[in-house]
């Protein structure tokens, strides 16, 4: 399977500018073990840039996104979250989770050189997709900096990591590598009865 890699500009996910064509993505919502992460950065939506607006309400501003390609490999990414979901975060990350679960939505949006706009290169749809906390070596694969981020110091915000597997179901991560050319890829295996 080929692999999905995705390095993004938190600076330009944060403070949009319209002349820039660097990769921006958003968590837009987040889910993990019961603990619903809050949507509070309102950010510039790339699909929708105007001057009347155009902004998302998003759980925090992608600076990687990777996913080997198979159906039973886990996405891991790194955003960066508000200082109100850093400490949701820090309590998941020093206790033991009884309840791994994770409901997520994901966008990341690619500039078209050809066509001259912004579009969705990896995202669930705007639905979220269910799987569970990655582990690597027995330790749970989520973690968050206690440090505030400098790469933007306003608002406030600290990075984060999170690695999900598919939960035993088929579900659907939406690509494209252009605004015309989209597929979708299945992420999960359904286990039949």
């Amino acid at each position: 399977m080929a692999a999905s890699s995705f390095d993004c500009c938190v600076s330009q996910g944060f403070n949009f500018q319209k002349d820039s064509q660097r990769l921006v993505g958003h968590i837009n919502s987040l889910t993990i073990g019961g603990t619903k992460f809050k949507a509070d950065f309102s950010v510039m939506d790339p699909t929708n840039i105007s001057d009347e607006g155009g902004k998302v309400k998003v759980v925090g501003v992608v600076s990687s996104i990777y996913w080997n390609g198979g159906f039973a490999d886990p996405v891991s990414f790194c955003c960066n979250l508000s200082t109100t979901n850093k400490q949701e975060a820090a309590v998941l990350q020093h206790t033991k989770l009884s309840n791994t679960n994770v409901e997520m939505a994901f966008t990341i949006y690619e500039y078209d050189p050809n066509e001259k706009v912004f579009f969705k290169s990896f995202h669930t749809n705007d639905q979220p997709v269910k799987g569970l906390v990655n582990k690597s070596g027995g330790e749970l694969n989520v973690s968050v900096d206690m440090d505030e981020s400098s790469i933007v110091t306003s608002p406030k915000n600290f990075a984060f990591y999170l690695g999900v597997m598919p939960k035993d179901e088929e579900q659907d991560i939406h690509m494209a590598v252009s605004n015309k050319s989209k597929f979708v890829k299945k992420w999960g295996v359904s286990v039949g009865e």
